[in-house]
């Protein structure tokens, strides 16, 4: 049994590490968890994607949604880009209390 993500899963947990996979729309209007894209979750943000303003907004908005600190949460994939894997450790909430816990069909 695998624990890294796959296509067919926006999120993994390893142990008490939960790796979630995202697609950030920077400088959008507000800061906001969004709908499903294939295998990643989309993460509305305002901050434009300069000077790693995106990326410290992406922690910033984890961190406070999952209730670590920001030293908690890692961009570990896709710093330069907007699909990105982020790792975070002892998350206070799950995903599926965030309305982040999707089935996905058979594709069968």
């Amino acid at each position: 049994m695998t624990t890294e993500p796959t296509a067919a899963a926006c999120f993994a947990w390893q142990g008490d590490l939960l790796i979630l996979r995202i697609k950030v729309q920077p400088r959008a209007s507000r800061n906001a968890l969004g709908e499903v894209l294939g295998d990643r979750f989309k993460l509305y943000l305002t901050a434009p994607p300069v000077d790693g303003q995106a990326n410290a907004a992406v922690i910033a908005f984890l961190a406070k949604a999952f209730g670590v600190p920001k030293s908690q949460v890692v961009i570990r994939r896709g710093e330069t880009g907007r699909d990105k894997e982020v790792h975070i450790q002892s998350p206070k909430l799950s995903p599926k209390q965030l309305g982040l816990d999707i089935s996905v069909p058979n594709r069968g």
